[in-house]
């Protein structure tokens, strides 16, 4: 077995990388191809996704630091008797979240930059200053400048609830990131990245020559690890830990191209050792959860969502739309796609159980007000799954409906209808990351639910009795035939018809036909 390594967790710095002997996972081809290919470049990626430590590659790169490239891709690509002078504002750390802030921050960053070069500063203004430093390091150094800018949207997403604010925080980036346009003679290479893409005419104004390589599949796995990363790169890690489950939990984040893992979740497994959401808990998306109850979804569709590639590229203070929303920041991604002419249209899915168990955690915890109930009752129903107990499961479906805070009844019209019924059924399931198939087809029709687990197979109906009479749903289960689709699998099918009521907010029937 190869000889185990230090692990970079949170470590964004090439050069302490290579020397100090982590493990590192060479991105310089991605990085050789984009100068080889372009000049301005933007890329939008979720939140520790390594975006950071790719800026952090190409400035080394543009720097000259030839020996940080030994055994690397770029090593024998790339003239290092070159250096280029860098200019990279990252507003990542802290919380901007004012304009006083913000232009605190840009005044100290280019400040340093100043400083760096020898360059006193001139001009108070952002627009003027930074224009004028551009210049002077093209006069100074007789090399054109790189620009990069690490978290490019961040002081607006973190005010993006008060909109006013965040439309004042716009405004003070639209200024700055104007300068690059206007500076194209002065520029060698540039590259913007982010969580969200927002609208050319909304943050870039005249910026409207940067190439949006987010859904180009030749850079899908330019921030990431893929499949032969784990295998290659992290062997000495895997001596222990089942790869299958690795998969299943952490893989399948993709833009158009090969998949990837979330190396802050790899690189947290090989640490502990343990399947947690270490991603997910570093940042619970309290402002998503919120916008999701607001807009009433049918969680179980969430996980098959569809959208348009221009959609998915539409992102603005007052304009949001949910699957954008989700598909940024990564709780959503790319299952298929299908090339419409002029078109292309995108389906999306949950990346992996990660994300599909601890976001319908949280809608859970949201519902029910409290951090505790869903838990209790997720746990319950594992093991009554695992028996399977109907009837104890019918007890506990029942405890998960009078959970519900009455606040939310009084706000939420959805409350009436049968998809707010099965929405809480489906989180639940989906909460504990098992395989659940929503509005499963078959020669018949389309079965509500499907769940397996451990060796059984679930066919759920729903229906709600003031809209049509009692034992309808198991009837349907029966009459259609649902269960042929499963009968050649050899395991024990379950028919499980559940009725709910709008009057008494919670089931009323619950019958269960078994059969092998």
């Amino acid at each position: 077995m190869t000889t185990r390594r230090k692990l970079p967790i949170g470590i964004q710095n090439l050069r302490e990388i290579r020397e100090e002997g982590y493990y590192y996972v060479d991105k310089s081809r991605h990085a050789l191809q984009l100068i080889e290919h372009g000049k301005y470049y933007f890329l939008s990626r979720p939140r520790r996704f390594g975006k950071s430590l790719f800026l952090d590659t190409l400035k080394e790169l543009f720097e000259g630091n030839a020996s940080l490239f030994t055994g690397l891709a770029a090593e024998n690509r790339w003239d290092w008797s070159k250096k280029y002078p860098v200019i990279r504002i990252s507003f990542g750390g802290g919380v901007l979240g004012s304009v006083t802030r913000l232009e605190q921050s840009i005044d100290e960053q280019l400040g340093t930059l100043e400083k760096q070069y020898d360059l006193p500063a001139e001009y108070p203004d952002v627009f003027s200053r930074f224009k004028r430093l551009i210049h002077r390091l093209v006069t100074s150094t007789h090399q054109r400048v790189v620009i990069l800018v690490d978290e490019y949207d961040k002081p607006i997403l973190d005010r993006i609830e008060e909109p006013q604010t965040a439309a004042q925080i716009r405004e003070v980036l639209k200024d700055l990131y104007s300068v690059i346009k206007d500076s194209d003679a002065y520029i060698k290479f540039a590259f913007l990245t982010g969580v969200s893409k927002f609208s050319k005419v909304s943050l870039f104004s005249g910026l409207n020559n940067l190439q949006d390589i987010t859904l180009d599949a030749r850079y899908s796995d330019i921030c990431g690890y893929t499949e032969t990363d784990i295998d290659s790169t992290f062997s000495p890690e895997l001596f222990d830990l089942d790869r299958q489950r690795i998969k299943d939990w952490y893989n399948g984040y993709n833009w158009l191209g090969t998949s990837v893992y979330n190396p802050f979740d790899i690189l947290l497994l090989f640490d502990t050792r343990s399947f947690r959401a270490h991603w997910f808990e570093t940042g619970t998306p309290t402002f998503l959860i919120k916008l999701l109850q607001q807009r009433q979804t049918f969680t179980p569709d969430l996980g098959r969502s569809i959208a348009s590639d221009t959609l998915l590229s539409t992102f603005d203070v007052d304009t949001i739309p949910t699957e954008t929303l989700m598909f940024q920041t990564g709780y959503l991604t790319i299952a298929s796609v299908d090339h419409i002419p002029g078109l292309m249209e995108l389906t999306l899915k949950y990346p992996n159980l990660e994300v599909q168990a601890s976001l319908n955690n949280c809608l859970l915890e949201s519902l029910t007000n409290s951090r505790t109930t869903p838990i209790r009752h997720i746990s319950k129903l594992y093991k009554l799954l695992s028996i399977p107990d109907f009837a104890g499961l019918q007890g506990l479906f029942q405890s998960f409906y009078a959970s519900i805070a009455n606040d939310w009844y009084r706000k939420n019209e959805m409350s009436t209808y049968e998809g707010y019924y099965v929405s809480i059924f489906y989180s639940y399931f989906a909460a504990l990351g098992l395989d659940i198939h929503v509005e499963d087809p078959t020669n018949h029709g389309r079965i509500d639910m499907t769940v397996k687990f451990h060796g059984h197979i679930f066919l759920f109906e729903f229906k709600v009795v003031e809209m049509e009479p009692e034992g309808k749903a198991l009837e349907q289960l029966q009459k259609m035939g649902y269960a042929e689709k499963y009968r050649s699998t050899g395991q024990p099918i379950h028919l499980i018809g559940v009725e709910f009521s709008k009057k008494t907010r919670n089931i009323v029937g619950f019958a269960v036909d078994s059969l092998g």
